[in-house]
């Protein structure tokens, strides 16, 4: 049974950065893809980022409305995943999960709030 926290969640103006942090236990990740979605307050759940590893290549994909803001990269050494968001904006608003993929996005964290401020 994996285990996945997040943390690095919290308010920002627009413009600003924050660096979103996924811990996983019992499970290598590195084995496996890990994502990052978001949910914001009405919405459904969406994609935003994923990683995965074939052996010395990393591939990531984002969504577009993320593109060229959002960073995905993962510390194998920590079994860490991280999100570097830069350039904010409003709607970036939402609660972020980290998952993780095998042969579906079969496990969550709890989720950790990222609030952006006009």
């Amino acid at each position: 049974q994996v285990h996945l926290v997040e943390s690095g969640g919290g308010l920002v103006q627009a413009g600003g950065s924050l660096r979103l942090s996924c811990a996983a236990s019992g499970r290598t990740f590195s084995s496996y893809a890990m994502g990052w979605f978001r949910q914001a307050p009405g919405k459904e759940r969406e994609f935003v980022a994923r990683i995965r590893w074939s052996g010395r290549i990393t591939y990531t994909y984002y969504a577009d409305s993320v593109k060229g803001r959002f960073t995905i990269s993962g510390d194998n050494a920590k079994n860490t995943v991280c999100l570097q968001m830069n350039s904010l904006k409003p709607e970036d608003t939402a609660v972020y999960y980290c998952a993780m993929y095998m042969t579906d996005w079969d496990d969550w964290g709890q989720g950790t709030q990222v609030t952006v401020s006009s």
